[in-house]
């Protein structure tokens, strides 16, 4: 039976993971039991086990005597988060062959089919929606409930890596890419759509980590200017 209703440290745990996800909480922001509970207006007690959740996550950092810390990122751990979601997805692919249903399919199709819509355009929630979507169908069909469970807390930390800085892409690699991926699929070709999956997963890592660096460097170099005009 679902339930119809959600705890209050899942809804803290939500509430703060979207702060972090868009930016609103940054990387080494100091959070407190105390102010969280007055701004939530709930008791320290479900705060208390929502940061526990979320640095299970890898969205906080709790440390002793100094309480929750929004986790800081680089580029090594966009490579490390990468590496996992390229081996669980290309495992899902190959074991959701033989289950995907042709609704399954039609929905890739339909979401593929929005994503070609939107090429050449700003990414958008839009975009990174259809796109985690996407991945989502055959994700769900592999079988394997704990893959699902991992596979949603990446596409948060996904999410997060995507918006912090401000990723825009051209897409028209990632909708061919998927086409093939289902083509694959309906031809129920585990290894060419497991291989597919692979390096779809893999091109994104080399996208977001050359936005990364360019990111560094032009802050690198606007503060290289700032010191160069606070010496006149």
């Amino acid at each position: 039976m679902v339930r119809a209703y959600k705890t209050l440290r899942e809804r803290v745990v939500e509430a703060i993971r979207e702060s972090i996800v868009k930016g609103q909480l940054k990387p080494g922001e100091r959070l407190t039991e105390e102010e969280m509970a007055e701004q939530y207006q709930i008791s320290r007690t479900p705060v208390r086990e929502a940061f526990r959740e979320l640095a299970a996550e890898g969205f906080i950092d709790i440390y002793p005597h100094r309480g929750a810390v929004v986790s800081s990122w680089d580029q090594k751990d966009v490579e490390d988060f990468y590496e996992l979601k390229a081996l669980l997805e290309s495992y899902a692919a190959r074991k959701a062959v033989d289950r995907l249903t042709e609704k399954d399919l039609q929905k890739m199709e339909k979401l593929n089919e929005q994503l070609e819509r939107m090429a050449g355009k700003e990414d958008s929630a839009a975009v990174l929606k259809a796109h985690n979507e996407f991945h989502s169908v055959f994700v769900n069909a592999c079988g394997n409930d704990k893959i699902v469970q991992i596979n949603e807390q990446l596409v948060r930390q996904y999410r997060r890596y995507r918006i912090a800085i401000s990723l825009t892409e051209d897409g028209r690699d990632t909708f061919k890419t998927h086409a093939k991926i289902i083509e694959a699929f309906r031809k129920k070709d585990a290894d060419e759509a497991g291989s597919l999956v692979w390096e779809n997963a893999m091109e994104g890592a080399r996208v977001l980590t050359r936005e990364l660096r360019k990111k560094k460097e032009q802050l690198q170099a606007a503060q290289g200017n700032s010191s160069d005009a606070s010496a006149r």
